[in-house]
């Protein structure tokens, strides 16, 4: 048991919950109908680029399926998506190539 009244986790679940609505209405209310500068635009095309590999390198490197050691399964299907993304420029392929090989090398391992 925490010790902490019901009230008091109502009252942290609802301020959470305002807090996070404000922080996404800053962008889309408050912003969305505005034209952006070309340069805001351009910055903000590489936005995926830079959150994805920072989501996904810790699953790669340290997995929990392998109580956070490094596994050379994973390791090859991350570097197969790498290549397969950088030779065909098709995320679907890459994807479908880290998947195969993620799957193929943990089925014979």
């Amino acid at each position: 048991m925490t010790g902490l009244s019901d009230t008091t986790v109502w009252l942290v679940i609802v301020v959470l919950g305002i807090g996070t609505f404000l922080i996404r209405w800053s962008f889309l209310g408050a912003l969305g109908n505005r034209d952006m500068p070309p340069w805001v635009l351009r910055l903000l095309r590489y936005t995926p680029v830079a959150v994805l590999p920072a989501l996904v390198a810790p699953l790669v490197v340290w997995p929990a399926a392998t109580g956070g050691q490094m596994d050379p399964a994973r390791m090859a299907a991350a570097a197969a998506t790498v290549a397969v993304g950088l030779w065909t420029r098709n995320m679907i392929l890459a994807i479908l190539a880290g998947a195969v090989t993620l799957f193929g090398l943990l089925y014979m391992l």
